[in-house]
C-alpha cells in the first residue's frame, strides 16, 4: 500500500515531543545546584581529613552541615536516577528489559538515598 502522507502527518499521534523537556531542565538545574554543594563537600572533606571519627561526628552534628550533607545526597542521587533513566530509555530497546532496568534504577537509587539520609 502506498502511503502518500507527509512525514508530519505520519508522525502525528505517535506521542508528545514535549516529554523530555522537563527532564532536560531538571538535569541542568540539579547540575547547577550540585556545583556549590560539591565544592562545599570537597572543602569540608579536606578540612575533616585529619579530624578523625570524633571530629567528623561533631562536625556533622552542626545543623548547617547536616542539612547541606543531606541536600548533597538527595540532589546527587536524584540527578543520578534521572540521568540513568534517560540512558535506559534511549538505549534499551526490549520492553521487558527496559521496564526491569527502570524499576531496578528507581529501587536502587531510592534505597541508597534512604540509607544515606538515615545514616546521617
Amino acid at each position: 500500500m502506498n502511503d502518500f502522507r507527509t512525514p508530519l502527518s505520519r508522525a502525528r499521534g505517535l506521542g508528545s515531543a514535549k516529554h523530555g523537556v522537563s527532564t532536560w531542565i531538571f538535569e541542568r538545574v540539579s547540575s547547577l545546584a550540585l556545583i556549590p554543594l560539591v565544592l562545599w563537600s570537597v572543602f569540608s572533606g579536606l578540612k575533616l581529613a585529619s579530624a578523625g571519627y570524633d571530629g567528623a561526628r561533631m562536625w556533622l552534628q552542626s545543623p548547617l552541615n547536616a542539612v547541606l550533607t543531606v541536600l548533597l545526597l538527595v540532589v546527587g542521587i536524584w540527578h543520578m536516577q534521572v540521568g540513568l533513566r534517560v540512558v535506559i530509555e534511549d538505549y534499551i530497546s526490549k520492553p521487558f528489559s527496559k521496564a526491569a532496568l527502570l524499576l531496578l534504577n528507581l529501587f536502587v537509587c531510592g534505597l541508597g538515598g534512604a540509607l544515606a539520609v538515615f545514616s546521617i
